[in-house]
């Protein structure tokens, strides 16, 4: 409980710089920016303490005056990026306008910071950062007819989907990188040797479904067409509780 109380006082209330063994000079934002500059150079597993106050210049002692830990520390770096988050206005667009907006600033968030999309949203940081971006969020179904839970819901769905999507295009860069090859190019090596043991005759779907696609897409996993693909469904799927005199199905 009192971890709790201290991170949610540092989300928001940051502390008076005269604190005991703090540098002088330093502030919290300084440091929550020094982390997110090293996560975005590195990834999240280079973000420690220690190595924060080394990019810092002070000695990791000093850091714990300003953070408990690491986990409070990845809570104040994630809601410093929801609170800087560019949000659009689109009160006279439609819901799916809204929807799709709102879409779009995450996948635009996780594409600059793809560390962000590593973190679970089951225990969101509770501070001003998220408030902001939940209260926004939740105005792309204002007027949509659906209850307060639904709204919520719904929200969880969309936002869900964008993570794992952006998470899935995340992994997809980083196998190019360490490889050193484009999927286009791993395809073309691997699959000559697939054909010398792949049996047509035993998985014709396979071969069928397969070549069209990697023919259309030019890979196994197309990024761009994968969360096109899959907004698309989400907004299907949302119509047919906001919309349900127009969906077929009913």
């Amino acid at each position: 409980m009192a971890e709790a109380r201290r991170t949610i006082d540092l989300l928001w209330f940051e502390e008076p710089q005269s604190r005991r063994g703090r540098r002088k000079g330093l502030t919290l934002t300084q440091v929550v920016d020094a982390a997110i500059a090293l996560a975005d150079a590195e990834g999240l597993d280079a973000v420690s303490m220690r190595r924060v106050a080394q990019e810092l210049g002070v000695v990791p002692m000093t850091l714990y005056t300003y953070v408990p830990d690491k986990a409070a520390l990845l809570d104040l770096m994630l809601d410093a990026l929801y609170l800087r988050m560019p949000r659009s206005r689109e009160e006279a667009a439609g819901w799916r306008e809204r929807v799709v907006a709102v879409a779009a600033e995450n996948r635009r968030l996780y594409d600059e910071h793809p560390w962000a999309a590593e973190l679970s949203a089951s225990r969101p940081p509770l501070g001003p950062g998220l408030m902001a971006k939940y209260e926004h969020e939740l105005g792309a179904f204002h007027g949509s007819g659906l209850s307060e839970v639904e709204t919520d819901s719904a929200l969880t769905f969309l936002l869900g989907f964008v993570q794992h999507s952006c998470r899935a295009a995340a992994e997809a860069r980083a196998v190019a990188e360490r490889t050193d090859q484009t999927d286009a190019q791993w395809w073309e090596e691997s699959g000559p040797l697939l054909e010398k043991v792949f049996d047509r005759h035993r998985y014709p779907l396979a071969v069928q479904v397969g070549e069209a696609a990697g023919a259309e897409l030019g890979a196994a996993f197309n990024a761009e067409h994968a969360y096109a693909f899959g907004l698309a469904r989400v907004l299907d799927g949302l119509a047919a509780i906001i919309e349900p005199s127009s969906d077929p199905r009913r």
